[in-house]
């Protein structure tokens, strides 16, 4: 095989496999033995990356799942604690433990284990590390790019999490009833970061990833199948994802990006949007509302027209405000802000533009000078409008996006000699 395929189907099979794995296998040993069973997954990727060399087993998912549970047996047999005579690790138990069990069980693992991941007895902070770490095998780095944050601010996050899960004896289990409301809106925000993540990336070499957006519509569709799990704003964030799901291969052609003035909306994917509007009507039947129903009302106005031109940017408006009253952030103020520079209130893009700090936004500063710089090609001021631009490059991580803003400067310097 060659080489470079091994690695990319190594890599594939990672992101799919991983928490597969680490939930059945959290379920079959304890969340107790979760440091030892994530180093057991660990490797067995190395493994296979080693092994797949001559060509891949007949089905490289039950080999991963199989060859993790014995290495995890093996680990458990060399760890200190089973020389204590109260242990008890039923280790030949565990050895005829079948692909079939496991293959039956691992959705309903990782519903469980997203639920331990939003515990009240983590932070907010430490809930959505866990979660992309244990739910969705994000790697370390992947998590401190999703959040802004650096790889030893993550390290510590996770080691708490495991420490709390040993301290407090958590077990893989649904939560009463009664707490499931309370866990439920950890759960969507952690699916909500995942989507973003893949859909608009800020890794320096890619800004679509579609695995990423396919995890978090494989999550949700996950909690959906539950009667218990389901609300409004689930079924809200459902749509959402569906509608944006429905634009990803028109963001990109020709390794540059394009924007939704100008994507081929002849690309967009039916069979999605149609999804996502069922989604929304039922979520409308629902008692309960969230930012997530008004971003989703948001995102079928942009699906809804047939041109650019027929946006109904008057609403959208409207909508940002009933999204903000419940989750308030510069994002949304920036994304009101374009929608005022679409109807040409010049006035009240920038009165919202003045409220903002740029330095907030961390990592993605750089939307703010972008946001910035249209406001001042509107008004015609293309001097100020290319000094944004710049500050926007210089603070951009992600090259797809640098050319978009090189582009975007170049024509309008020549517009101005």
């Amino acid at each position: 095989m060659n080489t470079d395929n091994e690695i990319k189907i190594v890599d594939h099979l990672f992101r799919h496999q991983s928490g597969k794995m680490l939930a059945i296998l959290s379920k079959i040993f304890g969340l107790s033995n979760l440091e030892l069973i994530e180093d057991a997954v660990q490797d067995t990727f190395l493994q296979a990356s080693i092994k797949w060399r001559n060509g891949l087993p007949e089905n490289p998912e039950a080999w991963l799942t199989l060859t993790a549970k014995n290495r995890v047996i093996d680990l458990l047999r060399q760890s200190k604690s089973l020389k204590n005579r109260n242990a008890n690790y039923k280790l030949d138990e565990y050895s005829k433990i079948d692909d079939v069990y496991m293959n039956h069980e691992v959705e309903d693992s990782q519903l469980r284990m997203i639920f331990v991941a939003c515990h009240p007895a983590f932070s907010k902070e430490d809930q959505i590390t866990f979660a992309l770490k244990a739910i969705s095998g994000f790697s370390g780095k992947e998590i401190a790019s999703a959040l802004l944050q650096n790889e030893e601010t993550i390290k510590k996050r996770l080691s708490r999490a495991r420490k709390k899960i040993k301290d407090l004896k958590i077990t893989l289990d649904y939560p009463n009833p009664s707490e499931i409301e309370s866990r439920i809106s950890g759960v969507l925000q952690i699916i909500y970061l995942i989507f973003n993540e893949g859909f608009h990336s800020i890794k320096e070499n890619s800004l679509i990833d579609k695995e990423l957006c396919g995890e978090a519509l494989r999550l949700t569709k996950l909690l959906l199948m539950k009667d218990n799990f389901r609300t409004g704003t689930l079924y809200a964030l459902f749509a959402l994802l569906c509608f944006n799901s429905s634009r990803i291969d028109s963001k990109i052609l020709d390794g540059e990006i394009i924007d939704l003035k100008n994507q081929d909306r002849s690309k967009w994917y039916l069979p999605l949007i149609v999804l996502g509007q069922d989604s929304l009507r039922t979520a409308q039947m629902y008692s309960d509302r969230s930012a997530y129903h008004y971003e989703a009302l948001i995102a079928a106005e942009h699906v809804k027209a047939i041109k650019f031109e027929n946006t109904n940017w008057e609403l959208i408006i409207k909508y940002y405000d009933e999204m903000y009253k419940f989750s308030p952030s510069i994002n949304i103020l920036l994304s009101k802000t374009i929608a005022f520079l679409q109807i040409d209130k010049y006035n009240q893009a920038k009165e919202i533009l003045d409220l903002i700090k740029p330095k907030e936004l961390n990592q993605r500063v750089y939307l703010y000078h972008g946001t910035l710089a249209e406001y001042y090609i509107k008004i015609n001021d293309k001097n100020k409008a290319v000094e944004e631009l710049d500050k926007a490059i210089d603070s951009c991580k992600n090259n797809l996006e640098i050319k978009y803003l090189k582009n975007k400067r170049e024509i309008l310097v020549k517009s101005l000699s």
